[in-house]
């Protein structure tokens, strides 16, 4: 297939996608499900067209993946902030490694995978995702009580980095085996990546408001291009000091969308459509790499793992986590503890190991790949009726 026909197939899918915005938030369908759709049909040889290879899709992936963060942290305010970040951060942390180590231990009793190999494929799945989160909220236009929404979305937004680190470190590990990674280099390589990141994108950030707004700018659509340009050097310039590059775009994008005075609604408007796009892109690419007769192999196998996930690892995670907080309501806890939606992030983690070669890996993508749609469609069709049944939902109609 020539070059040109590739570009003309992309821009038809992404002008059908654009077209199709509006119905699917209006109907509540996750974006993730159109697109993938789109590249399981047409990129696995049913249309002539072969699609497989595993370090462009993860590397398309990743690139999206850092977008949609930093897009997340631009439109993230210091209100938000102040109010989500202890329990949010408490979930995007412990949470995070309480559901790996939870949900590695019932895969241990449920699947032939080493343990290694069981503590990998619970780190991939361990986090919640962000554009999941924020479409479904949005598209249903729910407001919780006791900030729940907020809590949501501050953990979503926030608990990749560290299901990253331990997806790279966990991959490492399975690939040398003999070679086991001491609990001090996990703990050093923790603390250089998180303060790596956060010095870096906290400095470019800074440097990036004091630079717009002191340097009046004629041309306004000349400042989401500055910004783009900043958010690139401050990821990729963490990453090549050795920083967490999630981290790094989620701490830029709250630094400059919380600190310019000029442009913001432009600024807003510009990213807001470069995440879409980043998105669609992220979900063809990932259609493409998913094999539909290699998903069958392993649909009765995910589903006791997409189970135990969202009905015994995830809430007890969340459980363990809010007995800090003794003052939240037990419907608060019980809400957040069902609504660890998954997305596109799992299926991206799941591309790092078997672009590496590990073993037993691409297994691993297909259960994963389940676990998503299954966590799509009954938690993310969940959210609205159990926030009604705990009586958190806020009847915004009544308070205009």
């Amino acid at each position: 297939m020539s070059y040109q026909l590739v570009l003309i197939c992309i821009a038809a899918l992404i002008g059908i996608g654009i077209l199709l915005h509006h119905p699917s938030r209006t109907f509540g369908i996750p974006s993730l499900l159109i697109f993938m759709g789109v590249g399981l049909v047409i990129g696995n040889g049913e249309f002539d067209f072969v699609y497989d290879n595993l370090s462009l899709t993860s590397l398309v992936g990743n690139i999206a993946l850092n977008i949609i963060v930093f897009v997340g942290g631009l439109n993230t305010s210091t209100a938000s902030v102040r109010i989500a970040y202890r329990e949010g951060g408490l979930l995007s942390t412990l949470g995070v490694l309480l559901t790996t180590v939870f949900f590695s231990i019932l895969l241990s009793f449920t699947l032939d995978l080493s343990f290694i190999h069981c503590l990998l494929f619970a780190a991939i799945v361990s986090s919640t995702d962000a554009a999941a989160v924020f479409s479904i909220l949005k598209s249903k236009k729910l407001k919780l009580k006791e900030q729940t929404d907020t809590v949501l979305e501050f953990e979503s937004a926030t608990n990749d980095p560290i299901a990253l680190i331990l997806v790279v470190l966990l991959t490492d590990l399975a690939l040398a085996p003999d070679n086991p990674i001491s609990i001090s280099t996990i703990g050093s390589e923790l603390v250089t990546q998180i303060l790596s990141a956060l010095a870096i994108a906290f400095f470019v950030g800074r440097l990036s408001v004091w630079l717009l707004n002191h340097i009046k700018l004629e041309e306004y659509g000349l400042i989401p291009v500055f910004i783009l340009a900043s958010f690139v050097l401050a990821t990729y310039g963490s990453e090549f000091a050795g920083g967490n590059i999630l981290l790094a775009s989620y701490v830029v994008g709250v630094v400059i969308g919380n600190g310019i005075k000029r442009g913001k609604e432009i600024t807003k408007h510009f990213f807001n459509s470069v995440s879409w796009l980043a998105q669609a892109l992220m979900f063809i690419a990932l259609g493409l790499q998913i094999f539909p007769q290699q998903l069958f192999d392993v649909l009765y196998l995910s589903l006791i793992p997409a189970l135990l996930l969202i009905l015994v690892a995830r809430p007890l995670a969340v459980q363990v986590c809010y007995l800090a907080f003794p003052k939240a309501s037990w419907k608060k806890r019980l809400f957040i503890s069902s609504i660890g939606l998954k997305g596109a992030t799992p299926i991206v983690f799941s591309l790092i190991p078997a672009a590496a070669g590990v073993s037993s890996a691409l297994t691993i993508v297909n259960m994963v790949f389940f676990i998503v749609l299954i966590s799509v469609f009954f938690q993310g069709a969940a959210i609205e009726p159990l926030a009604k049944k705990l009586q958190l939902n806020i009847d915004t109609k009544s308070n205009n």
